[in-house]
C-alpha cells in the first residue's frame, strides 16, 4: 500500500514538471511593480512588460507570484485557440499564482476558442492575503461559428479557485461542457455563443464592485422589463410561445467573508456585446492598472 502511494506521487510530481512551461516573479523596485523574474519555454511565451500571452500549446503550467503591495496583469494578444484533439488526449493550461499583502493581480485575457472536435481544461488557482485584490476575467465562445462550428467541440472545463491565509476556500467554481446525450452542447446553450465569469474581489476593487453591482441590476431591469400591453404582440416566439429570450443576460452576486468578492456571469449572443461590457464595468480599474482594460 505504501509503495503503491509513493509511486503516486512520484507519477503526479514527474507529470508536474512535463507540464510546467513558465513562472513570473513581480516585486517592488524602487517604488514600481517589476519583473524581477521570468522564465517561459516553448509553447509559453511571455512577452514582457507590457502583455504577458500564454498561447495554446498541449500542456502548459505556469506560476506567478505577486509581492506585496505589487500590481500585475496578465493578458492575451488574442482569444486562445484549441485545435482539434487527436484522439482523446486534452490541451491543458494551470495557472497558479500567489498575491502579496496589498497587491492587485488582473487576469484579463480574450476568450478561448475551442475548434471542432477540441478537448480543453483549464484550471486557475488564486492564493490571496487578507487585503489581496483580484480581477479574473474566464470566458469562452462557442467556436468558429463564423464557419458554422458552434458549440461543436467534444470538452471544455474551467476550475477557478480562491484561497484565503490558512488554505482557506474562499470561492470554488468549476464549469463543465461535454457533449452528451439526450441533449448536445448546442441545444443546452439556447442560442447563445458566448459565456463568461468575472470575479472582482479584494478592498482595492470596492468602487469597482459596487459600480458593477449597481450596473448589472439596472441594466437586467430594463432589459427584461416587458410592459403588460405588449405581451401578447412582442414576448412571445413563434415555435414554442416562451418568452423571447435576450441577447445578452448577466447577474451578479457576493461571496467570500463580508462579502469581499462578486461574480458576475454572462451568457450573450455576441462576442463584440461581452467586450463593450467589459469595457464599460472595468473602467474603473484604470486609475490602479494604467490603462482601461479590454480597450
Amino acid at each position: 500500500m505504501g509503495s503503491s502511494n509513493g509511486k503516486g506521487r512520484s507519477s503526479w510530481w514527474r507529470m508536474e514538471k512535463e507540464m510546467e512551461k513558465g513562472k513570473v516573479v513581480v516585486e517592488k523596485v524602487r517604488g514600481k511593480s517589476t519583473v524581477t523574474r521570468s522564465f517561459s519555454k516553448y509553447p509559453l511565451k511571455f512577452i514582457i512588460p507590457r502583455k504577458l500571452m500564454i498561447p495554446q500549446g498541449d500542456s502548459i503550467s505556469v506560476e506567478f507570484t505577486i509581492g506585496d503591495g505589487c500590481t500585475a496583469v496578465l493578458t492575451t494578444q488574442a482569444s486562445t485557440k484549441v485545435y482539434k484533439s487527436l484522439g482523446s488526449k486534452c490541451s491543458e493550461q494551470v495557472l497558479e499564482a500567489r498575491i502579496g499583502s496589498g497587491a492587485l493581480f488582473a487576469v484579463i485575457p480574450d476568450p478561448v476558442t475551442c475548434f471542432s472536435t477540441a478537448r480543453y481544461s483549464q484550471k486557475q488557482v488564486f492564493r490571496v492575503a487578507s487585503d489581496s485584490s483580484l480581477v479574473i476575467v474566464d470566458w469562452f465562445t462557442s467556436g468558429r461559428h463564423e464557419s458554422g462550428e458552434k458549440w461543436d467541440f467534444e470538452l471544455y472545463r474551467s476550475t477557478n479557485h480562491i484561497f484565503s491565509e490558512g488554505n482557506q476556500p474562499v470561492f470554488l467554481d468549476t464549469v463543465l461542457l461535454e457533449q452528451s446525450s439526450p441533449a448536445n452542447i448546442a441545444e443546452r446553450m439556447h442560442g447563445y455563443q458566448v459565456i463568461a465569469m468575472v470575479i472582482i474581489y479584494g478592498p482595492k476593487l470596492k468602487l469597482v464592485q459596487d459600480q458593477v453591482q449597481e450596473n448589472v441590476k439596472r441594466m437586467m431591469s430594463q432589459q427584461l422589463h416587458i410592459p403588460s400591453t405588449s405581451l401578447g404582440h412582442h414576448a412571445k416566439t413563434n415555435s414554442d410561445n416562451c418568452l423571447t429570450r435576450p441577447a445578452f443576460i448577466a447577474s451578479c452576486s457576493v461571496f467570500g467573508p463580508k462579502g469581499i468578492g462578486v461574480v458576475v456571469r454572462i451568457a450573450s449572443t455576441t462576442t463584440e456585446s461581452v467586450y463593450r461590457f467589459l469595457q464599460h464595468q472595468l473602467a474603473g480599474m484604470e486609475p490602479l492598472v494604467g490603462v482601461p482594460p479590454y480597450h
